[in-house]
């Protein structure tokens, strides 16, 4: 059985989980509005030049956050990745 302190972490990992989760959303909200617009103004759905300056502005962050540089930019990756398909597919319809 779990004592107080270690409920209480894992209460506030539960909050950041749900922030996260809420945060991502609304990200792609924006991200899928983007797409369209790319797609209805006939721009690539990829921005390999944008995608470069939000790696290194996401890995200065990180580092002043003390995280992991890596880490974050496997994240960001992914996340630009899942991006770009959504774009894709906008611009296939």
């Amino acid at each position: 059985m779990a004592d107080d302190t270690l409920l209480r972490y894992r209460e506030s990992i539960d909050n950041i989980d749900a922030a996260l989760v809420f945060m991502l959303a609304e990200r792609f909200k924006i991200t899928q509005a983007v797409g369209r617009y790319k797609a209805t103004a006939g721009l690539p759905p990829a921005d390999p030049g944008r995608e470069a300056a939000q790696v290194a502005r996401l890995r200065s962050l990180a580092e002043t956050a003390n995280l992991d540089p890596e880490f974050s930019e496997k994240f960001l990756r992914f996340i630009i990745d899942e991006v770009i398909r959504h774009h894709q597919v906008a611009a296939e319809r």
